[in-house]
């Protein structure tokens, strides 16, 4: 059986000529690692290893192998089970009537989701099988999912979201042999059900209203007609971008990060009091008040802080958008606390690992972690029976799905 735990990518892709090549590629790596799973397992169960002369006279040695076809995802493979000659060897990775190899193939990709390291699966997997299992051939088992990952990104959405939130989080990544910062924008939707799901995964270098604009028309052409809401960070070019391509969607930008960007330019000694009158801008009943809070701010701290409240004037239009709905939409809209919240569950599995090798390394890593996250997505917003009556209202037959 050919080893293919060397080879490098460049092997690989000097060897496929198409995506079946890759599968069948993929297909003997993993009947390989199986393979030699199996003859530990026989190993172990003999008390020597393979030549070794004290086997000799031991009372029982291998007797060849017999041959079973596997199922696996990657399509069927053969594999030799190894057979001792008193025929007590029950080899447990792949037990004597199974016929599937996805208990295996779970295994491993799950240890991958939960944050392990490809050096800490390789230091599991010697624990549990005494095998040596390289990073490498971890990552090229892992790899696999590569073809599910671009299935989920191109997958149908649905017509309406009420609700959109945009925000990114933050890697490193190698690339032409430099550690270079990335970003993972984030794309949360809330749909008319009520239920959360996320739309999207896209890493990149530089945001920009070019870069936007294929977000925007990915999720177009995936089915998305209308977005009512988009609560945002303050990323760049993104306005402009939504705007051309779903030009009635209504754009919050995120207040929590508004107010934190202000205290950046305020004494510690004068945030308390800063703070309680920026709450009348914020915290207003109503815009009217909002407005006047903001004048108010502006004539009491313009002299030491005037960047406070040009700041706030500048993006007002986008900060304002919450206070013409009732306040079980505002809640949800006037900060990207949703979103975040998915960031915090995506950082408790990458934090182990400070630089990714590739894009694509990260992109495995983000989407199993994101997957076991939509499991426990199973409860709709709360309140949202009051949501959709007030969503109704205000956006009438665009919230028909």
């Amino acid at each position: 059986m050919q080893n293919l735990e060397n080879l490098t990518v460049k092997d690989l892709a000097r060897q496929c000529k198409s995506i079946e090549d890759i599968y069948e590629a993929l297909k003997n790596i993993f009947s390989d690692t199986i393979q030699q799973l199996l003859e530990a397992e026989l190993e172990h169960h003999l008390g020597y290893q393979k030549y070794d002369p004290k086997g000799k006279n031991s009372g029982n040695s291998r007797n060849g192998y017999s041959k079973k076809t596997l199922k696996t995802r990657l399509g069927p493979t053969e594999i030799e089970i190894p057979r001792d000659r008193n025929g007590e060897f029950e080899p447990q990775v792949i037990k004597k009537y199974q016929t599937t190899a996805n208990e295996l193939e779970d295994q491993i990709i799950s240890m991958y989701a939960k944050g392990m390291t490809n050096r800490d699966i390789e230091a599991q997997m010697k624990d549990i099988y005494g095998i040596d299992v390289s990073p490498a051939l971890v990552s090229k088992i892992t790899d696999k999912i590569m073809p599910q990952i671009t299935e989920w990104q191109a997958r149908p959405l649905e017509r309406v979201y009420p609700i959109v939130y945009f925000d990114a989080i933050h890697f490193k990544v190698r690339q032409d042999g430099r550690i270079i910062n990335k970003a993972a924008y984030t794309v949360l939707g809330i749909n008319t059900s009520g239920y959360k799901d996320i739309l999207g995964i896209w890493i990149g270098e530089n945001e920009s209203a070019t870069f936007w604009l294929n977000v925007f028309n990915d999720l177009k052409n995936r089915g998305v007609e209308d977005i009512l809401i988009v609560s945002k960070d303050g990323l760049s070019g993104f306005s402009e971008a939504i705007k051309a391509v779903f030009p009635k969607a209504e754009i919050q930008l995120c207040v929590i990060h508004q107010i934190r960007n202000s205290l950046k330019y305020v004494s510690y000694k004068d945030r308390k009091n800063l703070m309680a009158d920026l709450k009348k801008v914020y915290g207003a009943a109503t815009l009217e008040e909002a407005e006047l809070g903001l004048l108010e701010l502006k004539e009491k701290w313009d002299k030491k802080y005037p960047i406070v409240s040009k700041s706030w004037e500048r993006n007002w239009d986008e900060l304002s958008t919450y206070f013409k709905y009732p306040q079980e939409i505002r809640k949800l809209i006037y900060t990207t606390n949703i979103v975040e919240g998915y960031h915090r569950q995506l950082r408790k599995v990458t934090k182990v690992k400070t630089t990714y090798p590739t894009d694509d390394s990260l992109r495995k890593i983000l989407y199993l972690a994101t997957v076991d996250i939509l499991k426990k997505w199973t409860m709709p917003i709360k309140d949202w029976g009051l949501c959709v009556s007030q969503f109704t209202i205000y956006f009438g037959e665009r919230m028909i799905i």
